[in-house]
C-alpha cells in the first residue's frame, strides 16, 4: 500500500538511513553540507526560543553530536556564550562529527564524568546546564533504541533538571524514533527540530509527550527520496512491513457530500446495536453522531424493555427498534431479528452501552460473525470478543475496531500499561490478528490496517477526554462507512472529524473542561462544512 495523498509520510530510522544514503551516494549531496544545514536549522529555533543568554549544547558520539557541534559553532560566531558538553572523548568521534568538532572555535568541550572526565566534570557540567538560558540535546539520533546508559543517561538527567527550554536535535534522546517507545530516561523537549521528514516516534505516544513542538525542516535532500528508497518488492520502506503517515487536513476532501439526487438511503444507512439498563445514553450518542456526521437514515436496536426509555429521549429523526432480549439487556433471543435488521443497513455500529451479560456477549459475537455489512465494533462489543479476536478475521465485510488501551489490553491478554508502552506494535498485532482496521484511541490515535499501514491522528483536542466521546467516534466512523468509504479512510476521516469537532466545541464552550460529548456531536456539521475553527 502506498499511503493516500491525505497522509503525510513519516520516516522510521531504517527509511531515514536509506534516504541519507540515497542523497549522498546517488544524488551527490555532501554529507557535511547536510550536517551544516541541520545545525543551522536547529540554531534558528534556539534563537527564536531564547534570543539571549547562555547556551548549553550536549553532544553524543554520533552524527547527532556532529549536528550539535555545528549549532555550537554557529551560535558562537553570532556572539552567544556557548558551553559544549560531550559524552565521549575526541578519539570517540569520526567522520563528519569529528570534522565539525575540529571546526569548533573557542573553549573546547567539557568531557562529562561518566564519559571519562571524572565526577568533577559532571558537577561542572550540571552547573553549566543549570545556568543556561536554553539547552540543546544532541545526544542520541534516530538510530537509537533501548535504554540510555552511562554518560548519556547522566546527561539526560542534567537536561531534564535544568529548568530551561530544551531543543532536541532530530528526536529527543531516549525516544525510539521509529515507534515512540521510551524504556529508560528520555529528554523532555520544548521543541524538536527534525530533518527532511518527521519521525513516527515524534507523533506516537509515549514519545509524542517528550517531543514538544515539532519543526520539520528541509536540509537539502532532493525531491523524490521517498519513492527512490521504497523497497522494490513491496513498495514499502518500513521494517515493520507497513507505511506510517500523519493524517492531514486534506482528508476533509474525502468526506462524502450529498448531491441533488441523494436520498436518505443513498446517504448511508446506519444500524446501532447496543444499550442496556443504565447505559442507554451511549447508543443515543452513537446514533445522533452518525446522523450529524452525514448518515441519511439511522436506526437504534435495543432490548424491548428499554425501547420506551430510549424513544422518549433520543432525537426524533432516529428510529428506535425493539428486539427480544433479557430484562434490561440484549440476549441471543434477539439474534434473528437483529440479523434481519442488519440486512437493511450499510454499516453496523455494535457494542456501545451493550453491557457485559453473558447473553449480550454471545449475541455480539454471533452478530459480528453473521452480518455481511461493514462493522464498527466498540466498547462491550470489543469486550465480548476477549478470547475470540481471531474469529473476526473470518468476516468478509470491512471491520473497524475502536479500542482504548484498556480494551485492547483485554483483547490481547495484557495490561493496559503494556499497550501504552508499545502502542504501535500492539495495534499492528491486533489488526493482523483480527484482519481489521484498528483505531487505538488516544491523543495520538492510531489507525492501523491488517498490513501494518498506519495513519496517526494529530490529536490536540483535550476536550475529547470526557465520557461519551468514544461513543461519538463510533457513530462518526459508522456514518462514513455507510456512505461508501473504505475502512481505512473512513476510520482516519472519522478520527480527524471527531478531533476537529472537539476543537470547535472547545471554542463554543470557552474551555476544553466545559465540553461534554453532546457538544462534540453538535459541532460536527460546522466542521464538515469547513465553517468551524478546526
Amino acid at each position: 500500500m502506498t499511503l493516500p495523498a491525505w497522509c503525510t509520510p513519516l520516516a522510521d530510522a531504517e527509511r531515514m538511513r536509506a534516504i541519507d544514503r540515497w542523497a549522498i551516494e546517488r544524488m551527490g549531496v555532501g554529507a557535511l553540507e547536510l550536517m551544516e544545514s541541520a545545525g543551522a536549522a536547529v540554531a534558528a529555533v534556539v534563537e527564536a526560543l531564547a534570543p539571549d543568554g547562555e547556551v548549553a549544547v550536549l553532544c553524543g558520539k554520533g552524527n547527532n553530536g556532529g549536528d550539535g557541534f555545528v549549532v555550537a559553532r554557529l551560535m558562537r560566531e553570532r556572539g552567544r556564550s556557548v558551553r559544549v558538553l560531550c559524552t565521549g572523548e575526541a578519539a570517540d568521534y569520526s567522520g563528519d562529527a569529528l570534522t565539525n568538532l575540529g571546526r569548533l572555535p573557542g573553549e573546547p568541550p567539557l568531557l562529562l564524568g561518566r564519559g571519562g572526565g571524572g565526577a568533577e566534570a559532571d558537577l561542572e557540567g550540571a552547573t553549566a546546564v543549570g545556568a543556561a538560558a536554553v539547552v540543546v540535546d544532541a545526544l542520541l539520533g534516530t538510530g537509537f533504541a533501548g535504554v540510555p546508559r552511562g554518560a548519556v543517561a547522566a546527561a539526560i538527567e542534567m537536561i531534564n533538571g535544568a529548568g530551561a527550554p530544551v531543543v532536541s536535535v532530530d528526536v529527543p534522546s531516549g525516544v525510539d524514533a521509529s515507534s515512540g517507545v521510551v524504556v529508560g530516561a528520555a529528554v523532555r523537549a520544548t521543541a524538536t527540530v527534525t530533518f527532511h521528514m518527521a519521525k513516527p516516534g515524534l507523533w506516537i505516544a509515549p514519545g509524542k509527550a517528550y517531543a514538544g513542538s515539532v519543526h520539520t525542516v528541509d536540509i537539502g535532500i532532493p525531491r523524490g527520496a521517498l519513492a527512490a528508497t521504497a523497497t522494490p518488492a513491496s513498495g514499502e520502506g518500513s521494517a515493520e512491513g507497513g507505511e506510517v503517515g500523519l493524517v492531514s487536513e486534506s482528508i476533509a476532501g474525502e468526506l462524502p457530500a450529498r448531491g441533488a439526487s441523494s436520498t436518505k438511503f443513498s446517504s448511508g444507512q446506519v444500524l446501532v446495536v447496543g444499550g442496556s439498563l443504565g447505559l442507554t445514553g451511549a447508543v443515543r450518542m452513537t446514533a445522533e453522531a452518525a446522523a450529524r456526521a452525514g448518515a441519511g437514515y439511522v436506526t437504534v436496536v435495543v432490548p424491548e424493555s428499554l425501547q420506551p426509555v430510549l424513544a422518549a429521549s433520543i432525537t426524533p429523526e432516529v428510529m428506535v427498534r425493539p428486539v427480544p432480549g433479557d430484562v434490561g439487556s440484549h440476549s441471543e433471543a434477539g439474534f434473528e431479528a437483529l440479523q434481519l435488521a442488519t440486512q437493511r443497513a450499510a454499516a453496523v455500529a455494535l457494542g456501545t452501552g451493550l453491557g457485559r451479560s453473558d447473553g449480550a456477549g454471545a449475541m455480539a459475537r454471533g452478530l459480528a460473525a453473521a452480518t455481511e455489512r461493514a462493522l464498527v465494533l466498540d466498547a462491550d462489543g470489543l469486550n465480548a470478543h476477549v478470547g475470540h479476536l481471531e474469529q473476526l478475521a473470518q468476516r468478509t465485510a470491512p471491520t473497524v475496531l475502536t479500542p482504548h488501551a484498556g480494551e485492547l489490553g483485554r483483547l490481547l491478554g495484557c495490561p493496559s500499561a503494556e499497550i501504552e508502552r508499545e502502542r504501535l506494535r500492539n495495534a499492528r498485532f491486533a489488526a493482523k490478528q483480527a484482519h481489521a482496521v484498528v483505531v487505538l484511541k488516544g491523543d495520538d490515535t492510531l489507525v492501523v490496517d491488517c498490513d501494518g499501514n498506519v495513519a496517526v491522528g494529530r490529536g490536540g483536542s483535550p476536550a475529547l477526554a470526557t465520557a461519551g466521546t468514544g461513543d461519538v467516534l463510533t457513530g462518526v466512523i459508522a456514518a462514513l462507512l455507510a456512505a461508501g468509504l473504505d475502512a481505512f479512510t473512513a476510520a482516519a476521516a472519522g478520527v480527524w472529524l471527531h478531533a476537529a469537532a472537539g476543537v470547535e466545541a472547545t471554542s463554543r464552550q470557552g474551555s476544553a473542561e466545559g465540553v461534554i460529548a453532546t457538544d462534540v456531536i453538535a459541532a460536527l456539521p460546522a466542521v464538515r462544512a469547513g465553517q468551524g475553527i478546526a
